[in-house]
């Protein structure tokens, strides 16, 4: 089996995307790494430092190393070549490795052209390709092929080949400086030595790049799994108007896009839905699941996404369900004793949410704030929650527990008196103008005395923006029929927040 090396030269200036004709280098612990053909011929080098290559050349684009970046470049490079050739080899970011599609493209030649081309679409300028042998001949060729060219070598030339290179091109900086004093320059001197007098010497190490120097590279390139896509489309011929039909057509294809993720162990909590319609895309949306879906909480959402006012205005074409996010179908299974959620009542929500509407069914948790109303989450039942607000954040005048089981969804107008009837406040220091005596927790309702409270817990929210500055104090109040409140006195108002059940 032949091998194909791809090589992109001066790649992480490529990951940064800088256009080529820019002079550009990228800097790792303040020395130049790579750069691009237009710092060459400004004068600048590998190995200089930063200072020395903006002097060769002032307008010289500096970015940082970034590994990371690098690889994740790469990856739509492996990406589109294993669209034209599967079992692509990454040796490391800019390096490459394949078995030679010859037959399939009319040549070894042809096939290194057919992939340049790929890549250029890309915006990968500069791709070289060595095919050999082995690997280790395949790379050499491709470092010493013309830019968007490739160097093959014959079948059964690669020791040829690599005779005459330099020793320096073996990657051992201990064994090659030794070989150097010894008087061995290129491969084919190294190549020469008997091999049981180069293990004795160098050992196991020395014998492999004895081997590979007379082209003996018989290690076959390490194929990478190509990831197996997951993504379910329906295809409606012809288009439907209707959202019935299409939620009934979507059970076949939601049935083997849950049975192919659990085939390699995994579930989908998260799924992006695309609808299409007249040949475009008409409607997208991400939908998040507490537990994983299944097909019959695919075809709801399907269902719920196309009800939507204005969502569909055209025949749809097709339904794509895309996994978001995947995870281990054990880490979702029901334990050995149960205790996993009861499937009778999420079905039960979820066929009430496909009636109602999918907003108009809730879940509530909690998330950080003072108030009441600022801790209340709501999130769409099936969905998981994004909490806006950290509850691990210090809360500076936040109350203290229990919370109140009834929050009001607008607060209401209340009053609250001293011994005399004259109102309660509190001053800008936080100290209550008087005693509260009795009190009213809601207009309309009747007066009571006041049992018990505490507080204030003053509160100064966003006091450096006069528009939306506001300046509180929150009350727990308890009337003589045992009815406990939440109340807050704002610029002499009062209002009752929650009710303690």
């Amino acid at each position: 089996m032949r091998t194909m090396v791809l090589w992109a030269p001066d790649w992480p200036v490529v990951a940064v995307d800088v256009p080529a004709s820019t002079p550009a280098a990228v800097l790792d612990k303040g020395q130049v790494l790579a750069c691009s053909q237009a710092a060459r011929a400004e004068g600048v080098r590998r190995g200089m430092r930063r200072r020395d290559a903006q002097s060769r050349c002032p307008d010289l684009v500096l970015r940082e190393h970034n590994p990371d970046a690098d690889a994740r470049a790469f990856e739509t490079v492996l990406t589109a070549i294993e669209e034209l050739s599967p079992g692509v080899a990454p040796l490391r970011p800019g390096l490459c490795a394949i078995s030679v599609p010859s037959r399939f493209y009319g040549g070894e030649a042809e096939a290194a052209a057919v992939i340049a081309e790929r890549l250029v679409e890309l915006g990968v300028w500069d791709v070289r390709a060595g095919v050999a042998d082995g690997l280790f001949a395949a790379e050499q060729a491709a470092r010493r092929a013309l830019a968007q060219d490739s160097l093959v070598v014959p079948e059964g030339g690669s020791a040829q080949f690599l005779r005459d290179l330099p020793i320096d091109v073996l990657d051992d900086v201990d064994l090659v400086g030794l070989l150097r004093r010894m008087g061995l320059l290129t491969l084919g001197d190294f190549a020469s030595l008997p091999a049981a007098d180069v293990h004795t010497r160098f050992g196991t190490h020395g014998a492999l790049l004895h081997r590979l120097a007379r082209g003996q590279d018989a290690q076959p390139i390490s194929r990478r799994q190509v990831p197996p896509e997951f993504e379910a489309t329906l295809v409606l011929e012809p288009p439907l108007e209707l959202v019935e039909p299409i939620a009934f057509s979507l059970r076949t294809t939601a049935e083997a896009f849950v049975t192919d993720l659990a085939g390699h162990g995994l579930v989908c909590t998260t799924v992006l839905i695309e609808v299409d319609a007249d040949g475009s895309l008409a409607t997208s949306r991400r939908w998040m699941h507490p537990r994983w879906f299944g097909p019959t909480d695919l075809i709801d959402r399907v269902r719920w996404q196309l009800s939507v006012d204005g969502a569909i205005r055209a025949p749809v074409d097709a339904v794509r369900l895309i996994p978001e996010v995947t995870e281990p179908l054990g880490d979702h299974a029901d334990s050995l004793f149960g205790g996993g959620p009861d499937e009778r009542v999420e079905r039960g929500v979820a066929r009430v949410q496909s009636i109602v509407g999918h907003e108009a069914v809730v879940s509530v948790t909690v998330q950080g704030g003072r108030g009441p109303a600022q801790r209340r989450l709501l999130a769409p039942w099936g969905e998981r929650p994004v909490a806006a607000r950290s509850v691990g954040l210090p809360w500076p005048g936040s109350l203290p527990p229990p919370a109140p089981a009834t929050v009001y969804p607008e607060p209401q107008q209340a009053m609250v008196v001293g011994a005399e009837g004259q109102p309660i406040g509190v001053t800008g220091r936080g100290m209550v103008s008087g005693e509260p005596t009795r009190f009213r927790a809601a207009a309309g309702a009747d007066w009571q005395p006041v049992a018990s409270w505490a507080g204030p817990w003053p509160v100064d929210e966003q006091w450096w923006d006069e528009a939306a500055a506001r300046r509180i104090a929150r009350f727990q109040v308890v009337g003589v029929d045992g009815s406990a409140f939440l109340m807050i006195v704002e610029g002499g108002h009062w209002w009752t927040e929650a009710r303690y059940d």
